[in-house]
């Protein structure tokens, strides 16, 4: 008999996420240990009567490519993948980790090199309706800190939620981020500020990843100024960074250190032109994601923290301001707690103190 909870975060998926309908190409792009997720999105997207198609890679094969392509090969863009990613209508990915330290070995320099192949088709994926999602497994329940029984317990907790009703719990911040010009994060050795002028936030819980629970917006490129300590590692490709600590000036990254792995926050840093700038301010509002678990589709929702982007900013929060977007292949969101001294500060008035909302 299937799990209800799989069944009840399946139809979030299908139903209130994508909006699957009838005739719809549905790629379903999952690892095996999903199977139980999968299969019920599958089930559910034929009953739409939608034409799914599923992914479902071997374990142990992207490490393989980057441990074993050559240049060429490295470099050689997907023609057959970008064609998919033009005639599907929606994307549903499903990821279960079963080795979050995978990528450790592996040159960041290549990955980063691979990232800038495949841009393209993120891009044209994220036209589409599209969804990210997790599966629980002992990999991340180790990552955790928990046994597997207790953190699937956790995660479907976090994952089952009511959106709608987030959604209109969370509208009052994104309407006063929607007109207001300036974002200041005050706390343990960090004075940002942050320029949002023109920009458009974005309250729009479980439309493109799961769980959910986050306001966003967008920095304008040049004006962000001053430093920030982030609280959690940031993880990448399983390289795990801690203790990162980064001053901007005029926007621009002017100087990055790391207690660990500081060399591979460097590499991302300089993928690209525009890499060592922001692309997002995210805030947390899921207060059913109460603790860091080393899972940043996780992480950066917990109720009470604040997450900056390097990189890529979204179209749809610089569409009334395109000339301060940030392009890059890089995408690398880095979770700030907020719970414990922390300000946040709009337009010169405190909006939050300690995690807690003032609004």
């Amino acid at each position: 008999m299937v799990d209800e909870r799989i069944q009840k975060l399946a139809k979030t998926l299908v139903e209130h996420s994508t909006k699957v309908k009838k005739g719809d190409r549905v790629v379903i792009n999952g690892d095996i240990v999903a199977e139980p997720l999968i299969t019920e999105v599958y089930r559910l997207c034929l009953a739409k009567g939608a034409h799914p198609a599923v992914h479902t890679p071997l374990p142990g094969l992207a490490h393989i490519f980057y441990k074993n392509a050559n240049k060429e090969q490295l470099e050689k863009f997907p023609e057959v993948t970008m064609f998919e990613a033009k005639k599907a209508d929606v994307f549903i990915g499903i990821h279960g980790d079963l080795n979050t330290r995978e990528f450790s070995d592996v040159d960041p320099k290549r990955m980063a090199v691979r990232s800038k192949i495949v841009r393209p088709i993120s891009d044209e994926r994220m036209k589409k309706r599209w969804v990210g999602c997790d599966y629980p497994t002992n990999a991340l329940a180790m990552e955790a800190d928990m046994c597997l029984e207790d953190y699937s317990d956790w995660f479907y907790k976090a994952c089952n939620v009511d959106y709608e009703a987030m959604k209109k719990r969370n509208q009052k911040l994104a309407d006063l981020l929607n007109k207001s010009s300036e974002v200041r994060i005050v706390g343990k050795n960090t004075d940002l500020t942050l320029s949002i002028k023109g920009m458009t936030a974005i309250n729009r819980p479980a439309k493109c990843n799961v769980p959910d629970g986050e306001v966003f917006t967008a920095p304008e490129k040049s004006k962000v100024n001053g430093h920030i300590e982030f609280s959690y590692p940031a993880i990448r490709a399983g390289n795990e960074v801690d203790g990162i600590y980064v001053e901007f000036k005029n926007g621009k990254v002017v100087k990055a250190t790391a207690k660990k792995n500081e060399k591979f926050l460097h590499a991302m840093l300089n993928m690209d032109e525009g890499s060592s700038y922001l692309g997002e301010l995210g805030i947390g509002v899921n207060y059913s994601i109460d603790k860091y678990t080393k899972n940043l589709l996780f992480d950066e929702k917990i109720g009470g923290t604040i997450h900056l982007a390097f990189g890529m900013s979204y179209d749809e929060c610089t569409v009334k301001n395109k000339a301060q977007a940030n392009k890059s292949a890089l995408h690398w969101d880095i979770v700030k707690d907020m719970r414990q001294g922390g300000e946040l500060i709009v337009d010169g008035k405190v909006i939050q103190r300690n995690g807690k909302f003032l609004i």
